[in-house]
């Protein structure tokens, strides 16, 4: 059974610092990324980690302000926030994939809330 498990999120300041975490098991995941969902908004990509190579990717409106990081030996994925702004107030929800030749799977984690005040 997979499971994705999100932790880290709560109440700053703008300004401030969060660490997120998530923890992935029952599969050996190709890349894990997070995305958020603010209220009224669609769901939208912040970063992501490729486990094959290392390389990362950010949405550019969190670029130089968020870390995504890990330990791939343990499916274990961090997203470093600093410089927290009201915009980034969201629900943050880890993505973990399978990447095989011919079929992807995708989990999802079931969110921490992130609130940033002014």
């Amino acid at each position: 059974q997979v499971q994705i498990v999100e932790s880290g999120g709560g109440l700053v300041q703008a300004g401030g610092s969060l660490r997120l975490s998530c923890v992935g098991s029952g599969r050996t995941f190709t890349t894990m990324a997070w995305f958020r969902q603010a209220p009224g908004s669609e769901r939208e990509f912040v970063a992501s980690i490729n486990w094959s190579d290392g390389s990362t990717d950010y949405a550019t409106s969190v670029k130089g302000r968020f870390t995504i990081s890990g330990d791939n030996a343990k499916n274990t994925v961090y997203l470093q926030m600093n410089n927290l702004k009201p915009e980034d107030t969201a629900v943050y929800s880890c993505n973990a994939q399978v990447n095989m030749p011919y079929r992807k799977e995708i989990y999802w984690g079931q969110g921490t809330q992130v609130t940033v005040s002014s």
